[in-house]
């Protein structure tokens, strides 16, 4: 136990330190928060706590991603407060009918969580519409209750405009070049400490180097993710990024944490054969710092590199590299300029296929069951405080297992420190002390710089909301300072109640593992891959086959980046098989990343007018087919456990092509990612 504890204080360590662009974050949310309680003071708004809560849910990367998603949140509100009216006006406010419109809004909240391209939106509705259906259970007059329902629209629009008015004028200006530069910084920081360990430095002279590493990637993905959509929702230049900037990231970010459990593993080497490993990442990294590829790398790429079972870090760190320099390279041409980022324009509402997958269905499900039960024993014990008991389960209803534990244990964590400890202790010993709007600000302040701080984190981000979400339920009970201690207890006592109720029935009753997640996810983006091989054969024109590659390259780029982010939830999992779970769950990852190289490939060729004649080429297609339905048998595979037979590609190809000018590079770069993959994949068959 003492272990386990150093090793979690030592994340969470890592998780607190600078990095780039924290700073200037946190600051940004406390001015908005700040302008934001001002309005809600002055103007005597109701709903002041959700209002301050959304300052940290909408967007604050730019300003247009802060309109985009204010406007997001607030068509959830509207949608909302109509369903909530309708159903009360409808059904004369039966009670048995408020009951069921909690159940089936949760359902179809859960249904588009998981098969929408914006799940925030389903979230918010069904969470404002479970918070608003609930003041319909009191006494109050009915006037009073419809005002109510209203005036959250306005509190929600104060605080989007705050948000907005703060990006505008402090805001990341140039996105794209940001991101270039926290790229070509994580690069060089590990071209510095592998040339290091290249030259046998010691433990002393590599400490300074391992120690950037360690930073760097703790800080994870999601910074980049942010700043990658800021330039989606802008449409602006791309400046010197390359092809599939979404998928580099998450590479980059899974690059960063192997070469970091490298670091720790080894602070100082004196094998000459690994100081020349050392020495040879070194070298590739330098030329991702320049943009370039080594030219002695282009017969490497057509050769299969397999990777056995359990490969030790050094080969991890050579997989990853090598799957990056798979890539295609831009050559500046404007179709590619959109294979860099994808408008947001061009991204479909829905995920194809996703309403009628089980999973999606089974979710909704369970979240709909959760948040019935929940609703149904608060209002027959006739105890109104416990109703985060519902909104917990809208908050922290996800998809698997581990990654449901991982939000319950946060989200009381961040109860017990934002609800109980800063705002039971504001109560006792704040509070009756303040008498002026600026001591209130003063405080406000400090709370959500530590809430921002904390939520700017990779592993304990959610930490960071939960304290400023409880805080707010409590500090913001009315427009006076609270005087009574009985709502923190009983908005922890409605937290553990749903904690009870989710454990019994996701992990209990109908629980999904994080790695039968992860299996689900790898198994899509095989899918899409063989779709993206038989669209020159399916699509009509060549404007439809861009629109289906469009949809296709933006579901497996967020499914690669969820992938990751489930397989750092897996040490939340339980049981004697979890070091098995984490040993798969490290293979799919690996799988998943070596399908992305080949399915970028593959997406390039379609977008390049000058390379019709790949698309047209019969013996071209007739690989592509044979590839594409090994593919799909992959994907069966990966989701049945079951083996799988795949001819070898090269007996489906036209000797001709190996030695054609033209498409030689081409069909040697696609055999060998898929040998690559079909190695992979077949490791999964013995695996959990």
């Amino acid at each position: 136990m003492p272990t386990a504890l150093s090793t979690w204080a030592e994340r969470f360590r890592r998780d607190m330190q600078p990095m780039p662009g924290r700073l200037n974050s946190s600051l940004r949310i406390v001015l908005a928060s700040i302008i934001a309680l001002l309005f809600f003071m002055t103007l005597r708004m109701p709903f002041a706590s959700v209002g301050m809560y959304f300052v940290f849910l909408v967007g604050r990367d730019s300003p247009a991603v802060s309109v985009r998603s204010g406007i997001v949140s607030l068509l959830g509100l509207t949608a909302s407060v109509a369903a909530v009216l309708g159903v009360v006006v409808l059904t004369d406010n039966d009670p048995m009918a408020r009951v069921l419109s909690v159940a089936i809004v949760t359902f179809i909240a859960g249904m588009f969580m998981l098969a929408s391209t914006l799940p925030t939106l389903a979230s918010i509705w069904g969470f404002i519409f479970c918070t608003l259906i609930a003041i319909w259970e009191t006494h109050a007059p009915t006037g009073t209750l419809v005002k109510g329902c209203l005036y959250i629209l306005g509190t929600v629009s104060l605080a989007v405009a705050s948000v907005v008015v703060v990006e505008y004028v402090f805001g990341t200006r140039h996105p794209a070049e940001e991101l270039q530069q926290q790229r070509i910084e994580r690069y060089h920081a590990l071209e510095v400490m592998f040339a290091l360990y290249g030259q046998g430095a010691d433990a002393a002279q590599l400490a300074p180097a391992i120690a950037r590493v360690s930073q760097l990637a703790a800080t994870g993905q999601s910074g980049m993710q942010r700043l990658y959509n800021t330039i989606v929702e802008r449409n602006l230049e791309t400046g010197h990024l390359s092809i599939g900037t979404r998928v580099r990231i998450t590479m980059l970010a899974q690059l960063m944490d192997i070469s970091a459990a490298f670091a720790l593993q080894y602070p100082a080497i004196t094998d000459p054969v690994l100081q020349q490993r050392c020495a040879h990442i070194a070298g590739l990294c330098s030329h991702l710092v320049a943009g370039t590829v080594p030219p002695d790398s282009r017969s490497e790429l057509m050769t299969e590199r397999p990777l056995g079972p359990d490969p030790i870090l050094i080969e991890r760190i050579d997989g990853v590299l090598h799957n990056l320099f798979s890539m295609p390279v831009a050559a500046g041409s404007d179709p590619e300029r959109e294979l860099i980022a994808l408008p947001s324009s061009k991204v479909p509402l829905l995920v194809p296929g996703a309403l009628r997958q089980p999973q999606t269905i089974a979710f909704a499900l369970k979240l709909s069951l959760c948040a019935t039960l929940c609703y149904i024993i608060y209002e027959a014990v006739d105890w109104p405080g416990i109703s985060t008991a519902v909104t917990t389960v809208l908050i922290t209803g996800l998809s698997t297992s581990a990654a449901i534990k991982q939000r319950l244990v946060f989200r009381v964590v961040g109860s017990l420190i934002g609800g109980l400890i800063l705002g039971l202790g504001a109560t006792v010993y704040l509070f009756p002390h303040m008498d002026s709007i600026t001591s209130l600000v003063v405080l406000i302040a400090a709370v959500a710089f530590l809430s921002a701080w904390v939520a700017a984190g990779r592993q304990f981000n959610y930490v960071g909301l939960q304290i400023a979400f409880s805080f707010y339920l409590v500090a913001f009970e009315g427009f006076s300072a609270p005087t009574e201690l009985a709502p923190a207890r009983d908005r922890l006592i409605g937290i553990l109640l749903a904690l009870v109720i989710m454990a019994f029935v996701f992990d209990l009753i109908w629980p999904v593992r994080t790695v039968t997640a992860m299996r689900d996810a790898l198994a899509t983006v095989l899918r899409n891959s063989a779709q993206i091989l038989r669209l020159s054969q399916t699509a009509h024109t060549h404007v439809e086959l861009l629109r289906q590659a469009d949809g296709l390259r933006d579901q497996v780029g967020k499914t690669v980046a969820a992938i990751r982010t489930m397989n750092d939830t897996i040490d939340y999992e339980f049981g004697v098989d979890r070091p098995r779970h984490i040993h798969a769950g490290e293979t799919i990852l690996r799988a998943a990343l070596v399908s992305v190289a080949f399915f970028w490939n593959q997406l390039a060729v379609l977008y390049s007018e000058h390379d019709s004649e790949f698309l047209n080429d019969p013996r071209l297609a007739h690989l592509r087919s044979g590839e594409a339905d090994a593919l799909d048998a992959m994907a069966r595979s990966v989701l049945h456990k079951a083996d799988f037979f795949v001819p070898y590609p090269e007996s489906q190809i036209d000797p001709s092509l190996l030695a054609h000018p033209r498409y030689n590079e081409y069909v040697r770069n696609s055999i060998a990612r898929f040998d690559e993959l079909q190695n992979i994949v077949g490791q999964l068959q013995t695996q959990p």
